[in-house]
């Protein structure tokens, strides 16, 4: 009987353990779309902890608010969705706009608990900004992501929040203006923290990581067992980098500091019309010029910051009053003038800083000043990726201005400008966050991707705050993790009287504890077996992050050491690696 009892609870562990292996084995899903669809895909994770995300079995599991009125309707195709109208748009008792909701369902959501959501929304003409609202257990209202829902076709909210309580949550959707939300394929996908990063840290092996093989050979083009091998990285190949000053030109210990850790730098001032022009017709390119000779003699690659600014507030005091003759002769000035200048010296160009919150040029010239800017620089320089660089756009999913939805129209605007079509894009995410939400922030980043252009995260800082240091750490590992970034810069230039929001160091450049993360980051980024030993065929498998590397190769029976220097990338496990040694 006793055996027979242990046989049991052995058994049901098992099937415990299994249960929960299955709970907690729901990988991370990236898709996105940018494309608005006759018919809605599927929804993610078959809907997740939403009941009936696909309306096929009519309203089960959704309710409406007060004087909202709600039903399933079917497409041509015989697509099922949920219908909303009512009282929204209309002006409440104290004179504000009340926003149209959609049908909404109650969750039961678990504390320290990322939730990723996604959905497809339509509107019945028109087109609207429709917000994704998630109601915590504690009330507060959460918004999780927003798009431009269109008439006639489907388009793709992905969004997501972490949950700071347990308890029973809502989910539904809402605009600001008199519109009917037809809402589809709805999902709310929990994810525990350690379910969360190991898909970072999953994701990041595989995209910055491969496995090379290396084959040691003699003279004789044997292979060589037993032959050593020393690895020693020699540039890291994921951009990493940070904001530099004027002040290191005159700092040695500011400029030893900089230069061991960052292989990428933005110059935070030095370049901006502002700082080379400040009074009309006297540039001075002294300074950018002396910082970039000091970045190139440590093989620091430069982004180009910026051709212009869109912020009325950030134009020079004689800019303002122009009329639009005179400006238009300026900028072609300053354009052609900065952009000529360090043409094959930076890697990039933030051309036109921030053109979705402000519209400093469009108010000047229409809606396709910026376009025409990003033409003018791309027939200049050939080689830089010319970035729109914008902000809230991974920060804040509150903000109206910059949701990937309309970061993604501006784009296509730009790209669709005559002659932009074989100009280089980039996508320019300042990442500027307060308190950060990290699944939002992946599903902006997935839902940026699907234009297939190289993303940067190109001013990253965090608040002064009990948390600045974790939450730093939890955005740079998610940049790190996301397969479609590119590359990172901070946003944290030292300066001695303080910095914008985040100071690495003290100012004897001692770390600071934020500075200590980022030193742990790049340590763990770089992290690879410095010295392995081949085996009887003369191979060697080594997991290496991405970067450029020295091998060199010894054996007992040759004097001397080859070596061998190679680009370890995606393609590098393609093909075997071979090294030989003691050849002439």
């Amino acid at each position: 009987m006793k055996v027979l009892m242990e046989k049991l609870v052995f058994s049901l562990l098992c099937v415990a353990f299994f249960q929960g292996c299955m709970v907690h084995s729901v990988e991370y899903d990236h898709t996105a779309s940018i494309e608005c669809l006759p018919d809605p895909m599927k929804p993610l994770y078959n809907g997740g902890i939403v009941q009936n995300g696909e309306f096929n079995s009519g309203l089960m599991g959704w309710s409406t608010h007060r004087n909202i009125k709600a039903g399933v309707r079917s497409s041509p195709s015989g697509n099922k969705f949920a219908v909303a109208h009512g009282a929204g748009g209309t002006l409440s008792s104290s004179g504000n706009v009340l926003p149209l909701h959609s049908v909404y369902q109650s969750v039961r959501m678990q504390r320290d608990t990322h939730y990723s959501l996604s959905a497809w929304l339509q509107v019945p003409a028109g087109s609207a900004h429709v917000k994704a609202i998630v109601k915590a257990p504690d009330g507060e209202r959460i918004i999780a992501g927003a798009v431009v829902a269109k008439s006639g076709c489907w388009s793709m909210l992905k969004g997501g929040m972490t949950a700071c309580c347990s308890g029973h949550g809502e989910i539904f959707f809402e605009s600001n203006v008199p519109v009917d939300i037809w809402v589809d394929s709805v999902s709310l996908q929990p994810f525990t923290f350690a379910e969360w990063d190991a898909h970072a840290l999953r994701s990041a092996n595989t995209t910055r990581r491969s496995t090379v093989r290396l084959v040691a050979k003699g003279a004789d083009r044997k292979p060589m067992a037993n032959a050593t091998v020393i690895i020693e990285l020699l540039r890291a190949g994921f951009p990493f980098g940070n904001t530099m000053t004027k002040e290191i030109l005159n700092l040695p210990a500011y400029e030893k500091w900089f230069t061991s850790r960052f292989t990428v730098a933005t110059f935070e001032n030095e370049m901006k019309w502002y700082s080379t022009e400040w009074n009309q017709n006297q540039e001075d390119y002294r300074i950018p010029d002396a910082m970039l000779k000091l970045a190139n003699k440590y093989g620091i690659r430069v982004r180009g910051h910026n051709v212009f600014w869109d912020d009325q507030n950030s134009q020079i005091r004689w800019v303002r009053p122009m009329n639009t003759d005179q400006l238009k002769a300026a900028m072609q000035k300053r354009l052609k003038s900065v952009v000529s200048r360090y043409a094959g010296k930076v890697i990039h160009w933030d051309v036109v800083n921030e053109n979705l919150h402000f519209n400093f040029f469009e108010g000047k010239f229409g809606p396709a000043a910026s376009a025409q800017i990003f033409n003018q620089v791309g027939q200049i320089d050939h080689n830089a990726i010319l970035f729109m660089n914008e902000f809230n756009t991974l920060e804040q999913p509150g903000d109206p201005n910059p949701t990937p939805a309309k970061y993604v129209a501006k784009m296509n605007q730009i790209k669709s400008y005559p002659g932009n079509g074989g100009i280089k894009l980039g996508v320019g995410l300042e990442s500027h966050f307060s308190t950060p939400n990290i699944p939002y922030m992946r599903s902006a980043l997935d839902t940026l991707a699907k234009m297939k252009l190289p993303m940067w995260l190109t001013e990253v800082d965090v608040v002064k705050g009990p948390n600045q240091v974790k939450f730093l750490e939890q955005v740079l590992r998610e940049g790190y993790g996301h397969p479609s970034v590119n590359g990172m810069i901070m946003w944290a230039a030292w300066h001695a009287n303080g910095c914008y929001v985040m100071c690495l160091t003290d100012n004897n450049f001692k770390n600071l504890p934020i500075g200590n993360v980022v030193d742990k980051l790049i340590a763990e980024w770089k992290t690879h077996h410095t010295e392995v030993t081949t085996d009887e065929n003369g191979m060697v498998e080594i997991d290496l992050p991405h970067g450029e590397y020295n091998f060199t190769v010894t054996h007992p029976s040759v004097n001397g050491a080859a070596i061998h220097i190679m680009t370890v990338d995606a393609a590098s496990s393609a093909s075997d690696h071979t090294i030989t040694i003691g050849a002439l």
